[in-house]
């Protein structure tokens, strides 16, 4: 063998004990990188099993508020505030570690991690910010006298309290926000934690929004800067209009500084017998409603709920009622504008109503009595009809505020602005101060306004003489077609489907008085809606279809006061179901989901169901 053969030999040799050795370190360094991996891998575990136990104890405590009205979840809240405190602290700590910092920039979990980062900081935010700043309100207005010595409510310590309401509720909704607007996650574990978080402080969120939004307006309503006249509007969705439904009796409430005087309620009929004529309004709502059938509105006091702002209402009450012999020397400060629903709420809060005719409502059954019963009961008498709601519409306003205390006062306005957001109750004032406080805190309805929290409007109208609307149901349902900018809200398009339903049957339309299936022989239990549907605020609706069992007429889409919504007269003979399809993109400053405003249902449930992908909530910064 030659030199140069032996050395590529020996060459050879040397390689085949090299690689051994190369391959045993390689494995040695894997299985210590797999060895340190799982030390840090289970650390992690354990902190992540520490962060939920703590956060989930510190959670449950914290979500006892949005049972506010019961002070003694409250109570026991406030003594055990630093124990939520250090549960929140704890859970921040561990999740900002180093561990957690450094998992948080891998590509498979970084998102996680992220987002269990940011539910600490939120919570533990709130922890120590809004929800001290709320029990000191709750402390400050138990120690203080709610009511007057003739039995009216004390405003005073409600105007000391807003401020610090107002700060409480700024805290909690901005950090909620930050909340919804986290990074998606993809862990199943994490994500079911986020929910059952994120579903706690959305409640609390709006509990406190409401109960803040109520403190702000409630002082202006009730006459702290001086006596004010209102209008009460008793509306009927049996007879569905825009804004609620058919106008059954208006009274007349004066508040002055927490006194409230409720006087006598004057019928329709009594109403039409001093002016029987239309009501004033712009040219676009005289074509819609005046001009359009099916059923062209005389638009007397019983149709100008038909707008669907309230403060066009409002605008119409007055004209009317500055005709009428009652209304001639009182001027009007504003309208309220209540339901059914809503007067079931306040009896459920102040305590049974015993009628006239010895029915006793409740807080369970005064919505169904007065929107079906009453005229199953009474058939064609409508001067019984008007008489009975007036009389309840009465003691219900009468109690709202008297013999307040602190639970009282946290379940009326929690009530009161749930009702608000539902249109069960409305309400306007021409003195612009009061009004601004009023709008501002989401008490005067208006078709869709906001693009930063987009909004779908859809409004009926009953086009014949009919208590048709206690069988309408009525169903939405919003999909999530696409995210917008960074998987967020912003510019999200969604699909909706609006569904109603006649549930009245053959037999019952052939046998139930004519005052509800209807005054058109022939179309006994039928349901005819004229129907407008109004798309986002920079945004828009695409490709609009009604279908179903029943027919609609093709819509059209008509001037409305500065708005084009879709009109349509939808019909529903008994059991028949008609569907409203289409599709929304809202605008690119969207910091919400995207709602429905709907003309009042005959329940507090709201009807709407979210499908589909879940967007971050834009940030509105």
């Amino acid at each position: 063998m030659s030199r140069k053969e032996r050395r590529k030999a020996a060459k050879k040799r040397n390689k085949r004990k090299v690689w051994p050795w190369v391959l045993g370190i390689v494995i040695v360094l894997i299985l210590a990188l797999a060895a340190v991996g799982g030390y840090f891998g289970l650390k992690f575990y354990k902190e992540a099993q520490e962060v939920k136990a703590h956060e989930e104890k510190a959670i449950s405590l914290i979500g006892n508020i949005s049972s506010a009205s019961d002070l003694d979840n409250l109570s026991s809240l406030s003594s055990k505030i630093s124990d939520v405190q250090s549960e929140t602290s704890q859970a921040k700590d561990i999740a900002h570690g180093s561990l957690w910092n450094f998992m948080a920039k891998l590509l498979w979990i970084g998102d996680d991690v992220t987002t269990v980062q940011g539910m600490t900081d939120a919570v533990d935010t709130i922890a120590n910010g809004a929800v001290p700043q709320f029990i000191d309100v709750v402390k400050t207005l138990e120690s203080s006298s709610l009511t007057t010595a003739d039995g009216s409510l004390n405003l005073q310590p409600i105007i000391d309290s807003q401020a610090n309401m107002k700060a409480a509720n700024s805290v909690l909704q901005t950090q909620v926000d930050e909340y919804n607007s986290l990074p998606t996650t993809h862990i199943s574990t994490v994500t079911k934690a986020y929910e059952a978080g994120q579903t706690e402080l959305n409640s609390l969120a709006t509990t406190i929004n409401r109960l803040s939004n109520t403190f702000a307006m409630l002082p202006g309503l009730l006459g702290s800067d001086g006596q004010q006249d209102y209008a009460v509007m008793a509306v009927t969705q049996s007879e569905l209009r825009s804004s609620g439904g058919l106008v059954g009796s208006v009274g007349l409430m004066t508040t002055d500084d927490g006194q409230i005087t409720v006087g006598d309620f004057h019928s329709n009929s009594d109403y039409m017998a001093q002016y029987s004529g239309s009501a004033d309004l712009s040219n676009d709502a005289a074509k819609v409603f005046k001009e359009t059938g099916p059923m062209k509105m005389s638009f007397d006091i019983r149709d100008i709920a038909a707008l669907p702002n309230t403060a066009d209402v409002a605008s119409a009450m007055r004209s009317i009622w500055n005709k009428t012999s009652w209304g001639a020397g009182t001027t009007l400060d504003g309208v309220l504008v209540l339901d059914p629903v809503f007067l079931q709420e306040l009896i459920g809060i102040n305590g049974n109503v015993t009628l006239s005719n010895g029915t006793v409502l409740t807080g369970e059954n005064t919505a169904e009595y007065l929107l079906n019963t009453v005229y199953v009961d009474y058939g064609n008498n409508n001067a019984a009809h008007n008489a009975i709601f007036a009389e309840t519409a009465e003691a219900a306003i009468a109690e709202m505020f008297d013999n307040m205390n602190v639970a009282k006062l946290i379940k009326t306005g929690n009530a009161l602005a749930e009702m608000a957001e539902q249109r069960h109750f409305s309400m306007y004032s021409f003195n612009e101060d009061i009004e601004q406080n009023i709008a501002a805190a989401g008490f005067t309805a208006t078709v869709p306004s906001s693009a930063s929290s987009p909004t779908i409007g859809v409004y009926l109208n009953e086009q014949q003489g009919s208590k048709m609307g206690w069988y309408l149901e009525r169903k939405a349902t919003i999909t999530t077609n696409s995210c917008g900018s960074d998987n967020t809200t912003a510019g999200a398009s969604y699909h909706v489907d609006y569904v109603l339903t006649n549930t009245m049957t053959t037999e019952e339309a052939a046998s139930l008085p004519t005052y509800i299936t209807g005054t058109t022989k022939g179309q006994e239990g039928w349901l005819l809606e004229k129907t407008l549907i109004y798309g986002p605020v920079d945004g828009a609706i695409s490709g609009l279809t009604i279908t179903g069992s029943g027919s609609a007429t093709t819509p059209t889409q008509v001037s409305m006061d500065g708005s084009e919504p879709y009109m349509s007269t939808i019909t529903l003979k008994p059991g028949q179901t008609m569907t409203i399809s289409f599709d929304v993109r809202v605008s690119s400053s969207a910091t919400s989901v995207l709602a429905v405003d709907q003309t009042p249902l005959n329940s507090t449930e709201t009807n709407v169901t979210y499908e589909g992908k879940t967007c971050a909530v834009a940030s509105g910064k």
